[in-house]
Order: C-alpha cells, then structure tokens, then sequence
C-alpha cells in the first residue's frame, strides 16, 4: 500500500491529471477504508481528503463523481549510462560527485 510521503500521480478518465504527495493515511470507522490527506502538487497548492479503501491506494481504479480514477506510485527514474545501458544503483553511499550550488553561484 502507498504510504505517506509518497508521491502519486492522479489518474482521471485513463489520462494523467495532478501529482500528488500523499500528507496522512487516517483510519476511517468503515474496515479497509482510510482518510487519505494529499497535497495537490499544482499551482496553486491545495490540500484534499478522499476517503479510500485500501485497495485504491494501492493503485486498483474507483470513481469519482461518475469518473474513473486511479493513483499510481511515482518512482524516480534511474538515470541511463553514455552506453545506452541501465546503471545500477551503487552501493557506496559515496559513489557521487558533492557539486556545491554556492561555488557555481560565485562563478
């Protein structure tokens, strides 16, 4: 299941509509269903509380308002090597280059 702090991007009618972060995950009264606070990622920023089952927040469609919907977890990308080929995550925490944004502002 999504949890908070997860990124999602909200699906209306098959087509991608808002990115949303998802604040708090709130038990409701009714079994397997949850007050889910998302941060609507958009300008301007607004809040909404939906009231899902647990099996819409893991991705399966609901209706809305007579409209499909669905939330997909969004994950980062993995950025490709010059080869064309997917990299690996590294396992040294160290493998990156530190770029310091203060020392490219003073150039």
């Amino acid at each position: 299941m999504a949890k908070e702090n997860d990124v999602v991007l909200i699906y209306l009618e098959d087509q991608p509509l808002s990115f949303a972060r998802i604040e708090e995950i709130a038990p409701d009264v009714k079994k397997d269903w949850y007050h889910v606070k998302l941060l609507m990622l958009q300008v301007p920023v607004q809040v909404a509380t939906w009231i899902l089952r647990d099996i819409y927040i893991d991705g399966q469609e609901f209706t809305m308002g007579g409209k499909r919907v669905r939330l997909e977890p969004v994950v980062c990308p993995t950025e490709p090597d010059p080869s064309g080929e997917k990299q690996k995550k590294s396992q040294t925490p160290n493998a990156g280059k530190v770029i310091s944004l203060a020392d490219l502002k003073k150039k």
